[in-house]
């Protein structure tokens, strides 16, 4: 309940990094990956005589409701649609919040939870409510809660002005949600961390950020020169506008939401590695001067104790309410290790054939412009760390085929192993998305191509788009590959019930 205590406006973000919007139509409720729209809004409403019970207003002034109507006949979940209190609908507008870690569950008035769901069509971008019974789902009743400062000034921009701007853009709702307290336009801190690959975080008592040896606390100290100092930044492809910081031990600088000391502000700040990579070890640089202050998603800010112990160089997380400790949120970042450009490839000999059925390198590991910036951390300044794996860069095709993957920005996945059945089982694992293609496309006429065999070696970074067997337009390489491979099943098992016929 306390995602919802302090704010007057909040985004909900799925298990599928999708967020929950209300249509035009007063009716539907689904999943968008397009958050910066005011259908994405939602106020928020205490429910008089319940303590622990909210009301999820849109923007078209209609409530978040659980129906006791099911989605599809013959399975589980129920509707969830946009309702009013002036259609009786009563309870079925509330929903009781479930802190599970940094998210939340939404539980409905018949002990259900808001469900984010995936896989195929009619199920893709849906919104039920139901109870996970399989390990698989569980994650699908998790929401991340974004709070909105500035609610009343974003619902009253036009709609246009929302679709007519890129996400992060200065005055998107992405960035106007995550600005300061001020009414100053959002100063970005990203450019400290430019190219960054390690850096020193110096606080306002002039100590260092340090990961201590228990590989578990979090404190300061002025031995800047060893290397607990030493944070390693990874960008997050999803957002611009957002890192994380991991210490020497390969644990992440992680906003808890364990109290520092009973009865008083301050979260505690660990080191920890959690089973996904949520929104607690996210965190947004916003520049102050020189300076920077680093932000959880949830409005807090990374804070460096001082006074006597056992605040002394404790670090928390909290927003400063008192004049005399507005510094302690600053921090003066020291670059010690940057990321190196490669060096661009060199140009594809033309051919006029070209065999994508191959397993060899240049035939998977297209790279184009998107992923850039990312890609621009092949190459590292010293000796290259050891081999963990591979980063595969993906998109997932829409309905009828078509991949926007030149402006819309992909997801990324790490993946370890050289066998296509194995990622393909990994993707749906991560997507929820069934009987999923794995293609590349080609650099000659743009079109997908299955992948097949092995992959390249694990230093090689890859770019690759799934498409469903029921996609339609530019897929059709895929899907014809996938019919192919059932005709190839199917043949000698109708061949030998030719004979047996023929013999009888």
């Amino acid at each position: 309940m306390e995602h919802f205590n302090k704010t007057k406006a909040v985004k909900l973000r799925s298990h599928l990094g999708k967020y929950l919007v209300a249509d035009d139509d007063h009716h539907k409720i689904r999943q968008s990956k397009n958050g910066s729209t005011r259908k994405a809004i939602w106020l928020v409403e205490h429910v008089k005589g319940k303590n622990h019970h909210v009301r999820l207003r849109n923007s078209n002034g209609r409530y978040l409701t659980a129906t006791d109507a099911p989605f599809l006949l013959g399975v589980t979940g129920n509707k969830v649609v946009q309702g009013s209190l002036e259609e009786g609908w009563d309870g079925k507008l509330e929903w009781e919040p479930i802190t599970e870690g940094f998210h939340v569950r939404l539980r409905s008035w018949c002990g259900k939870y808001l469900r984010g769901n995936g896989g195929t069509l009619p199920w893709r971008n849906s919104i039920t409510h139901d109870d996970p019974y399989s390990s698989v789902t569980h994650d699908w009743i998790l929401w991340g809660v974004e709070p909105l400062e500035f609610p009343e000034k974003l619902l009253s921009l036009p709609e246009t002005h929302f679709s007519s701007e890129e996400p992060g853009s200065p005055t998107s709702l992405s960035s106007l949600s995550r600005s300061t307290s001020s009414d100053s336009v959002f100063r970005s801190g990203m450019e400290f961390f430019h190219r960054a690959k390690v850096v020193r975080l110096r606080s306002h008592h002039d100590k260092y950020l340090q990961a201590d040896d228990d590989e578990e606390s979090v404190t300061q100290d002025r031995n800047g020169s060893s290397r607990n100092s030493k944070w390693t930044v990874e960008l997050i492809p999803e957002f611009d506008n957002l890192l994380r910081l991991k210490s020497c031990y390969g644990k992440y600088l992680t906003a808890s939401n364990q109290p520092l000391l009973l009865g008083v502000t301050g979260r505690k700040v660990v080191q920890s590695v959690p089973r996904r990579l949520d929104s607690s070890v996210e965190w947004e640089p916003v520049r102050e001067g020189a300076q920077v202050k680093l932000k959880t998603r949830y409005g807090n800010f990374l804070r460096a104790n001082g006074g006597l112990p056992p605040w002394r160089n404790s670090v928390t997380h909290d927003i400063p309410h008192r004049t005399a400790t507005q510094d302690w949120i600053l921090w003066d970042v020291d670059v010690l290790e940057i990321h190196v450009v490669s060096p661009a490839p060199p140009p594809i000999p033309h051919s006029d054939s070209l065999d994508f059925d191959s397993s060899t390198p240049s035939a998977v590991s297209i790279k184009s412009t998107t992923f850039s910036r990312q890609e621009s951390t092949d190459s590292y300044v010293g000796s290259p760390p050891k081999s963990e794996g591979r980063t595969i860069y993906y998109h997932v095709a829409e309905d009828n085929g078509d991949v926007d993957d030149e402006n819309v920005q992909g997801y990324s996945l790490a993946f370890k192993g050289n066998g296509v059945e194995q990622l393909t089982r990994k993707f749906e694992e991560e997507t929820g998305l069934e009987g999923i293609i794995v293609c590349t496309r080609s650099p000659l006429n743009g079109k997908l191509y299955p992948l097949r065999l092995q992959l390249p070696p694990n230093n090689v970074t890859m770019q690759v788009v799934l498409v469903l067997p029921s996609s339609k337009g530019q897929s059709s390489p895929c899907q014809m590959f996938f019919f192919l491979s059932i005709v190839l099943v199917l043949l000698p098992n109708f061949m030998n019930f030719t004979v047996f016929s023929e013999v009888k």
